[in-house]
């Protein structure tokens, strides 16, 4: 993974062999819970979704965030970003094979972050663009997609409650991603997004 500051990303990565990588409502909470504390110094989240098998997010890095650091004696150098993901990743395996008495890798080796701006939002001000506005819907449409759930207001483990502000969570910057897609109600776009998802899975 790089990172350039104020660019957006698209960061997913998914269990190693296509496995699950959550095995119980506590996992996904356990999870957040440390891409709360240990990822947000370095960006903004502005949404995401977990999957039994998966994770999306969409991240802003910051300034230090896009800073590289020395790693070992070999002068190995890699973005505070990249590796504080690369931490989360790896204490979160072990915390699930100590949970279910197993070894080895969870997730795929390399988690990808796909650029979905051209310019720094800083040089460009607030674009509202149909490429984010699409990876946005992308995201919050898998437990859909995915027939986990009959309608998104029934997935607890994804941003999308936030901007139906039906749950007041911290973890995304839902005022900033408001600005980025250019909504002006946020209400009446959440009412017309649910209105007929089976409309809406045609993004895919």
């Amino acid at each position: 993974m790089h990172f350039e500051p104020n660019h957006i990303y698209h960061v997913y990565n998914r269990g190693n062999n296509k496995t699950p990588i959550f095995f119980n409502d506590e996992n996904y909470f356990y999870l957040l819970g440390k891409i709360r504390n240990e990822w947000l110094k370095y960006c903004d989240a502005l949404c995401y979704c977990l999957m039994p098998n998966h994770f999306h997010f969409m991240l802003m890095p910051n300034n230090e965030g896009c800073d590289s650091i020395t790693l070992n004696q070999r002068a190995t150098a890699i973005q505070r970003l990249s590796k504080a993901i690369g931490k989360t990743l790896s204490s979160y395996t072990q915390a699930i094979n100590l949970q279910n008495k197993t070894t080895g890798n969870l997730f795929q080796k390399k988690t990808k972050a796909k650029c979905l701006t051209d310019l720094p939002i800083d040089n460009t001000g607030f674009p509202a663009t149909e490429y984010l506005l699409n990876c946005f819907h992308y995201i919050h449409l898998n437990p859909l997609e995915a027939n986990l759930v009959s309608h998104l207001n029934d997935w607890p483990f994804s941003s999308w409650l936030d901007y139906c502000q039906l749950r007041n969570d911290n973890l995304c910057d839902t005022e900033k991603t408001i600005q980025l897609l250019g909504i002006s109600d946020v209400k009446a776009f959440t009412n017309s997004f649910a209105a007929d998802e089976r409309i809406l899975k045609q993004i895919w």
